[in-house]
C-alpha cells in the first residue's frame, strides 16, 4: 500500500475527489491510503493562527514555522517529503514513477506567500511544481500529483497498459483515440485502426505521437528516445520555423576603442563566406555584410537597409545587438529571441571586430545574451559565437 500524508489547512478540500472514480475504489481496496494533518492543530496560539507578516516587508503573509513543523513531526513515518511550491522541480511523469515506488509520501500544501524558508533547513523537503502558474494554494497541485502517482501503483488501473500507454509515458504526447460510430457527421475513423493489423496500428500511433509532440510540445523531444525511423517521420511533419524571419547582418567598424569590450573574436573574410553558407543551410531570411558607400555613414546605411527590409516584410524589424552586456536593461536569451522572431522580422546585428559602436547600438532595441557567459573562460571566435547563437535560437525543432 502507498500511504499519502497530506499537510494542509483545508483537509475538506480533498473529500469529494478522493471518494470518486478510481481513486475512491483504490482507497476502498486498500491500494492507497490518504490521511490529513492540519497545521492549525499544532499552533501555539489559542486562536490557532498559522501565519504572520514577512520580514523585510512585502504584501501577504507567510506560514509560520511552529505549526507546520509540528504537523510534519507528528507523522510517524513521513517517507519522502514534498512541498508543493511554484519554485520547485517540475512534476513530470518520471517523478510520478519515482514516487509510485515509495511506501510513504508526505505532501505539504502551502498557502498565502508560502513557507518560512528555514523549513527547508529543518526537514528534507523537496519543492515540486505542477506548472508555471499561480494557484490559491498547494491543495490543487497536490491532488494532481496524488492522482498521477496513484495511477502507477499496481492494481489501481484496470489494465497495467492503461497507465503506461499514455501521454508522457514514452516521453511523447499520446496518439489520438477514436470509438464508435466509424463515421460521425462526415468524419471517419482512420482506416488503419479498423483493419486489425496490430503492427500497422502501432506504427500509426507512433507517428501520430511524434507529430503531436513536435507540434505542441517540441521540448519533450529532447528527452525522448528517437530512432532513425522516428527522425524520418519528424522530417516529414509540417512545422512552423522562425528561421525565415531572422536576418544576420555584420558591420565593420574597424578596431574597437580601448574602452570598448568585445564579445567575440574577429570575423574574417573566410568566416563571412562560411556564415553565408550556414545561413542558407538553416533557412535564414538573409545574410549580409553591410558595406556603405564612401560618402555614407554606417548609421545612415543601416537605417536605409532596415527601411528596405521593412518594405519587403511589411513589418518593422526588431534589431538585436550581438554585443557585450548592455549597461541598462536585460539581454535576451535564445528562447526569447525565438519568440521575437516568431512575431515578425528580426535582425541580429554583429560587429566583425567583436563590438558595435554607439551609433549602431542606438538603433538596436535589444541585446542578445553573450554565449556561455557563466563560464568566464574567455571569448569564442566570431563565427563560432554566431553559429552557436543561431543553433540555440532554432534548435532541432523550430
Amino acid at each position: 500500500m502507498l500511504r499519502f500524508h497530506i499537510v494542509t489547512l483545508f483537509p475538506s478540500f480533498f473529500d469529494s475527489v478522493l471518494q470518486a472514480g478510481l481513486m475512491g475504489r483504490a482507497l476502498e481496496k486498500g491500494i492507497i491510503s490518504v490521511d490529513m494533518v492540519d497545521p492549525r492543530d499544532f499552533s501555539p496560539d489559542r486562536h490557532r493562527h498559522v501565519d504572520d507578516r514577512p520580514y523585510g516587508g512585502s504584501p501577504g503573509m507567510v506560514m509560520q514555522l511552529a505549526p507546520v513543523s509540528g504537523a510534519l513531526r507528528s507523522i510517524a513515518s513521513p517517507g519522502r517529503m514534498l512541498a508543493m511550491a511554484p519554485n520547485g522541480r517540475p512534476a513530470r511523469q518520471e517523478l510520478a514513477r519515482e514516487l509510485a515506488a515509495e511506501g510513504d509520501i508526505t505532501i505539504l500544501c502551502g498557502r498565502y506567500e508560502g513557507f518560512d524558508a528555514r523549513l527547508y533547513d529543518l526537514f528534507p523537503l523537496e519543492p515540486v511544481s505542477v506548472g508555471d502558474m499561480v494557484l490559491n494554494g498547494g491543495e490543487t497541485a497536490a491532488l494532481a500529483l496524488i492522482e498521477a502517482v496513484s495511477r502507477l501503483v499496481p492494481g489501481f488501473m484496470g489494465k497495467t497498459e492503461s497507465g503506461e500507454d499514455e501521454s508522457f509515458s514514452a516521453g511523447l504526447l499520446e496518439y489520438p483515440h477514436y470509438t464508435r460510430p466509424p463515421v460521425f457527421e462526415g468524419l471517419e475513423v482512420p482506416a488503419v485502426l479498423q483493419q486489425g493489423n496490430h503492427a500497422e496500428i502501432a506504427d500509426w500511433r507512433r507517428r501520430q505521437s511524434l507529430a503531436a509532440t513536435l507540434a505542441r510540445r517540441p521540448d519533450l523531444l529532447d528527452l525522448a528516445d528517437i530512432n532513425h525511423e522516428d527522425a524520418r517521420t519528424l522530417r516529414a511533419c509540417p512545422r512552423q520555423s522562425c528561421a525565415p524571419n531572422i536576418h544576420l547582418w555584420l558591420v565593420d567598424e574597424g578596431a574597437p576603442p580601448k574602452w570598448q569590450k568585445t564579445v567575440h573574436g574577429p570575423i574574417l573574410d573566410r568566416d563571412c563566406d562560411e556564415l553565408a553558407a550556414f545561413a542558407k543551410t538553416i533557412g535564414l531570411g538573409g545574410f549580409a555584410v553591410l558595406d556603405p558607400e564612401p560618402e555614407q555613414s554606417l548609421e545612415a546605411h543601416l537605417e536605409r537597409r532596415l527601411a528596405d527590409l521593412q518594405g519587403t516584410c511589411g513589418a518593422e524589424p526588431a534589431v538585436c545587438a550581438v554585443a557585450p552586456w548592455p549597461r541598462r536593461g536585460p539581454a535576451l536569451s535564445a528562447v526569447q529571441l525565438r519568440a521575437l522572431a516568431g512575431t515578425g522580422p528580426l535582425v541580429l546585428l554583429a560587429g566583425r571586430a567583436g563590438f558595435l559602436g554607439k551609433g549602431v547600438l542606438k538603433q538596436c532595441a535589444a541585446h542578445a545574451r553573450p554565449i556561455r557567459f557563466l563560464d568566464g573562460t574567455g571569448r569564442l571566435g566570431g563565427r563560432e559565437t554566431l553559429v552557436m547563437l543561431l543553433d540555440r535560437v532554432l534548435g532541432d525543432w523550430h
